[in-house]
């Protein structure tokens, strides 16, 4: 791995200024930057949608109905992702509580899920956040070879099909995530230019949770439901499928459309202060979209979570527009796509143009 990333040191007027007025929010409605009662009621909502369809399914309820049955393990899927980012996500950044063992309870929905919190907090808040859009440096990049997402990746012929294609593979990420991904990170040397240095009980607990997991979402399932093993196989598998496209999108939605940057850092330096890059590689979507706010834990407001990691999503809305003010007023970069779908349509354009076009460090709109 090449060395660590340096931005441009020195004070950003822009960010301080940005700061000063997200602070003087808070104060002036007298409210805290972590969780409020949007936030309890989200958490256990997801909860209990994961709870309801887990219990549907164990307790045979479903049995007589296979489409119900395949049905009920999808919306589970969904249910999986959604847990995740509405409450794993913002514990493991420290924006659920100002206190640290509350933090640390609600992220192992993330454990439970089988994603560990662990090393989460190492690919996602060190290397993804810190490192956004830079090859080799946000793990969020990584992806199979015949799937280009950067100009650093190598061209294939195959890739021209890409935006057709890539759709199908979205999907496998949790599967990968769960059985492969987290055991190779957490073995390699470093993440994202970050050495890696484990503790002997951050082995153990890593194991251990993945034990929970296999426990709960595949010995009791095979052992418990009253199904032939192909369909309890197909279910698991669709579950992830759908659990794993959702996240894919939440995520694709906000980094690989039009408007944004892919910089190329020269010695590990990079040419901008650390808040600009992150406005020139981050994007927001349908943010007066009532169930992209809902469901993607106020993911659809990246720019403001990629600038302010540990305040609760809840709060997003409200400094997206504060954000969006001082970014005018500082002739700085603030990609928004209004809607979901205009959003969606950006994500493939940029894919069919990633998958025929060699070098592009910035990503034309559409006209």
């Amino acid at each position: 791995m090449a060395v660590r990333i340096k931005f441009q040191r020195g004070k950003s007027e822009f960010y301080s200024t940005l700061s000063k007025r997200v602070d003087e929010y808070f104060k002036e409605n007298n409210i805290g930057k972590n969780a409020n009662f949007a936030m309890m009621f989200k958490t256990f909502f997801f909860i209990a949608w994961v709870i309801g369809c887990y219990s549907l399914l164990v307790t045979n309820t479903l049995n007589a109905s296979l489409p119900l049955f395949y049905v009920v393990f999808a919306i589970l899927g969904l249910g999986c992702a959604f847990t995740a980012v509405n409450v794993g996500h913002d514990a493991i950044h420290g924006a659920y509580s100002s206190k640290p063992w509350v933090n640390k309870l609600w992220s192992n929905t993330f454990n439970i899920l089988g994603a560990s919190a662990y090393m989460w907090d190492k690919m996602h808040n060190q290397a993804h956040h810190m490192n956004t859009n830079i090859q080799d440096y946000d793990e969020d990049l990584n992806s199979i070879p015949i799937i280009r997402l950067s100009p650093d990746q190598k061209l294939r012929p195959i890739q021209k099909y890409q935006h057709l294609y890539s759709p199908l593979f979205y999907g496998l990420g949790s599967l990968a995530w769960v059985f492969f991904k987290d055991y190779k990170k957490f073995f390699s040397n470093d993440i994202g230019g970050i050495v890696n240095n484990h503790s002997f009980m951050d082995g153990v607990m890593l194991f251990f949770w993945k034990f929970v997991y296999y426990a709960i979402f595949i010995v009791v399932p095979f052992t418990v439901i009253e199904l032939p093993w192909y369909h309890i196989l197909g279910g698991f598998l669709i579950m992830h499928y759908f659990e794993g496209l959702a996240l894919a999108i939440i995520f694709m939605l906000a980094h690989l459309v039009e408007g944004l940057h892919f910089p190329k850092p020269v010695e590990g330096n990079i040419e901008n202060k650390w808040a600009i890059h992150q406005l020139q590689t981050t994007a927001d979507f349908a943010p007066n979209n009532f169930f992209a706010k809902f469901f993607t834990g106020g993911l659809n407001f990246q720019a403001v979570h990629h600038l302010y990691p540990k305040i609760c999503h809840t709060h997003y809305p409200a400094l997206s527009k504060i954000l969006e003010k001082t970014a005018k007023e500082f002739d700085v970069p603030y990609v928004i796509n209004p809607t979901f779908f205009g959003a969606l349509a950006s994500h493939f354009r940029f894919m069919k143009m990633a998958g025929t076009v060699e070098e592009f460090r910035f990503v034309e709109p559409a006209a």
